[in-house]
């Protein structure tokens, strides 16, 4: 579907350094509706983690979202540091314009569990999950111009539907994101700001075997497990006009 309102729009688009991620998704489908978008990366992190790290993905995305036809940029930035909003945001004016769409996708995740969770655990979770989105968030709300809807999306992973063991820290930040966007919203709708999170559920972002997905899938009503495809379509329609009834929602988009 072709949402014509979305056609010049400006995006930030933050944690999208892994073609095979939910951000890089959230990029091209964006793209397609004639979007101009900023993404970040944040390469140092992926590295780290169980996924890898996809070295050419930050160019090889940005070479594809201009392929597209639109005016794309990328920001390689660490958003644990409390300057990276207003950084990215300043980034975003000058070599793009003014954004009237953020997707706060970005998200820092270890496993950790009642025996391991310590200060420097909790402090690197909240910095990048709760910190980072919430000044995000307000300094695109200070700066938004008006004359046209504006929207805020946060990616959560649905603390608030059942336990997630081993997790404690990813599930006290992911939670609070679902908490913050509920208030945000009602005091920015004066604004014309909407402000929703987005809950997809497990997703194949490559992280995945094939044994735990044949597992997974036994107890999925669709039959399958979730696609980055899938979030980034119903953010799409989020982002564009027609969803400008919906606020302050925790949307569960699992398949189930």
């Amino acid at each position: 579907m072709q949402f014509e309102d979305l056609k010049g729009k400006i995006a930030v688009v933050t944690g999208a350094s892994r073609r095979q991620g939910i951000g890089a998704a959230i990029c091209r489908t964006l793209a397609a509706q004639g979007v101009d978008l900023l993404f970040t990366t944040w390469q140092p992190y992926d590295q780290d983690q169980p996924h890898g790290l996809d070295q050419a993905g930050p160019v090889t995305l940005l070479a594809e979202l201009q392929q597209l036809g639109i005016r794309a940029a990328r920001l390689e930035i660490d958003l644990s540091h409390h300057e990276a909003p207003q950084q990215i945001l300043q980034a975003v004016e000058e070599q793009l314009g003014p954004p009237t769409i953020l997707i706060n996708n970005a998200a820092y995740s270890t496993r950790d569990g009642y025996i391991q969770l310590d200060a420097a655990t909790l402090d690197a979770h909240y910095a990048v999950n709760v910190r980072a989105m919430a000044l995000l968030s307000v300094e695109f709300a200070r700066n938004f111009r008006g004359g046209e809807h504006g929207r805020i999306i946060n990616l959560t992973s649905g603390q608030s539907l059942g336990p997630m063991p081993g997790e404690l820290a990813y599930v006290a930040t992911k939670g609070a994101i679902e908490a913050f966007t509920r208030t945000l919203a009602a005091e920015i709708a004066p604004l014309g700001i909407t402000v929703n999170a987005v809950d997809p559920g497990i997703t194949d972002t490559g992280w995945m075997t094939e044994e735990f997905k044949t597992t997974v899938v036994k107890s999925m009503a669709m039959g399958r497990v979730g696609m980055p495809e899938d979030a980034a379509r119903l953010i799409v329609f989020l982002a564009s006009e027609a969803s400008g009834w919906i606020t302050g929602q925790v949307l569960h988009s699992r398949g189930a």
